[in-house]
């Protein structure tokens, strides 16, 4: 299991319609290329919406479910990406200030061969990556308007 977590200089629902809006996942999402198509409902439990992952020539077609939304403190995701596997991705968006909001991103394994081959190298290369993936959220929530 990954945890990285990162102040964002806005409210908590600035931040969260950010997630609430799923045209741009890819834009924060470190490794999706592109937004498909997001169901009507997103986020709503159940919802899904369908992305490309990787560069190209070597994209793959995937989609990502909700599995638990409780606006504008929590959202649960269910990445599939086979033949890699399975992940489970919980934000956690916690208020500071009226202005700041600390936002916490726990993703963990849950199926397949990326299972499998954890380990210390996979997780410090994962946390970069949310690392990452929290530093663009934070460019997109603080510039909303």
């Amino acid at each position: 299991m990954s945890r990285t977590e990162q102040t964002i200089n806005a409210p908590v629902e600035q931040v969260f319609e950010v997630l609430a809006d799923g045209w741009t996942y890819s834009n924060w999402v470190v490794g999706t290329a592109h937004i498909r198509d997001v169901d009507a409902r997103w986020p709503e439990a159940g919802s899904k919406l369908h992305h490309t992952v990787g560069a190209w020539p070597l994209t793959r077609s995937h989609e990502t479910e909700v599995l638990e939304c409780e606006p504008p403190v929590r959202l649960a995701l269910k990445p599939k990406l086979w033949p890699l596997g399975e992940l489970v991705v919980v934000l956690t968006l916690v208020a500071q200030s009226a202005g700041t909001t600390r936002v916490a991103l726990v993703e963990e394994i849950t199926d397949g061969p990326m299972r499998a081959a954890r380990n210390k190298v996979n997780d410090l290369l994962l946390h970069a990556r949310n690392r990452e993936a929290l530093r663009r959220l934070a460019d997109l929530a603080e510039n909303r308007r």
